[in-house]
């Protein structure tokens, strides 16, 4: 019998979360599907998304595995190419390709194609990580344009705020000072510009996180935004220990009891990717703690869909939880780590971190089934 953790990815809900996105947008819609699909899986989230207008990643080999699979949308490179064989693969497969910085430049000008690369010039509004200085996209604008290889240029930038209360005003006013003038199509809006701000739209939106349930901002959840969650994470109690007052669990011993509990340990652990920093338990909470780093636990979980928390450390291939109010909870009950009912934006916060990483930590030894 297998290790009883799984990963369990909704297909269904992609899509839907995928008509979501569609449901606040005129814009071609480019989803982003990098770092295996945050993930969820590249050709399981592009099967579940094939009615986007293109799919955005980083890596020429998973575009070309769509391609291959025979996905037909527009493909973009989001950190475009790093060699020049890069660009006969580009030509090759009908790849699109982001230009961020003159070295960029001066390998397309070794290229000797003519009529078949299209190409998004990046423009650093803000975000200061790719792309080309508002001093500096005229010149490029203008290389990139007389380059015989090129077909279509299509104007990009990026958001640093647009899910923060400071938005995306002064980004965008600067973006749009610049591109006035050149009738090429425009992309801007991420998944959290999609959902609040409508101006930002342009040609082409680029949802990431929302097409897979989980909320850009953190004062919105998820479920009020109408998204589903793609992934739950799952795993089985086996083994429960019997606390008394003072007992300590865990490595280090960060956790002790302060009355008699009632402790499930479940088969997951920092190996399967949940992260190993998972929350403190606060104060009030039963159970006093030694003021040692590392977290103590306090996460949020689901036994058999009863919500409790994690307990102590998280350690490589195990974790604890508080069964103490749970008494029908025992071997082989179910722990829900994150997805459907439990909000995976709840996990993170209590972690220290995000929904993104979480998603894209989740470790190969996890079985996935849809």
């Amino acid at each position: 019998m297998p290790r009883p953790i799984q990963a369990y990815i909704d297909q269904d809900a992609l899509e839907h979360n995928l008509h979501v996105a569609r449901s606040h947008t005129s814009a071609r819609i480019m989803a982003v599907i990098k770092a295996n699909g945050y993930g969820h899986g590249l050709l399981r989230v592009a099967e579940a998304l094939t009615a986007a207008d293109g799919f955005a990643l980083l890596d020429i080999q998973d575009a070309i595995r769509l391609r291959e699979a025979g996905y037909h949308q527009t493909i973009l490179l989001l950190e475009g190419f790093f060699d020049a064989a890069d660009l006969e693969q580009i030509a090759e497969y009908e790849l699109t390709s982001v230009i961020h910085s003159d070295w960029q430049i001066a390998l397309l000008d070794a290229y000797p194609g003519r009529g078949t690369l299209d190409v998004w010039l990046k423009i650093n509004s803000g975000m200061h990580r790719l792309g080309f200085t508002p001093d500096r996209v005229a010149g490029a604008m203008e290389a990139v344009r007389r380059h015989a290889a090129v077909r279509e240029i299509t104007l990009m930038s990026h958001f640093a705020t647009a899910d923060e209360a400071r938005g995306v005003s002064e980004q965008a006013d600067l973006y749009h000072d610049i591109v006035q003038g050149w009738r090429v199509p425009r992309s801007l809006a991420n998944s959290a510009a999609l959902l609040r701000y409508p101006a930002t739209h342009g040609d082409w939106v680029r949802p990431g996180i929302m097409l897979y349930g989980a909320s850009p901002f953190a004062e919105v959840s998820a479920q009020q935004l109408g998204l589903k969650p793609a992934m739950t994470l799952e795993s089985r109690i086996i083994a429960v220990q019997q606390l008394r007052s003072g007992d300590e669990i865990g490595y280090g011993g960060l956790f002790r009891a302060d009355r008699l509990m009632r402790v499930g340990i479940v088969a997951c652990g920092y190996a399967d990717g949940y992260p190993r920093q998972s929350g403190r338990v606060e104060p009030e909470a039963p159970g006093t703690h030694r003021p040692t780093p590392g977290g103590y636990g306090g996460a949020p979980v689901l036994v058999d869909g009863q919500k409790t928390r994690l307990l102590g450390r998280v350690s490589m291939d195990m974790l604890y939880v508080d069964l103490t109010a749970l008494p029908q909870a025992g071997v082989g009950s179910v722990v829900t780590l994150w997805g459907e009912g439990l909000p995976i934006e709840d996990v993170a916060h209590a972690c220290g971190t995000i929904s993104y990483e979480l998603m894209c930590a989740l470790a190969a030894r996890v079985p996935v089934r849809v």
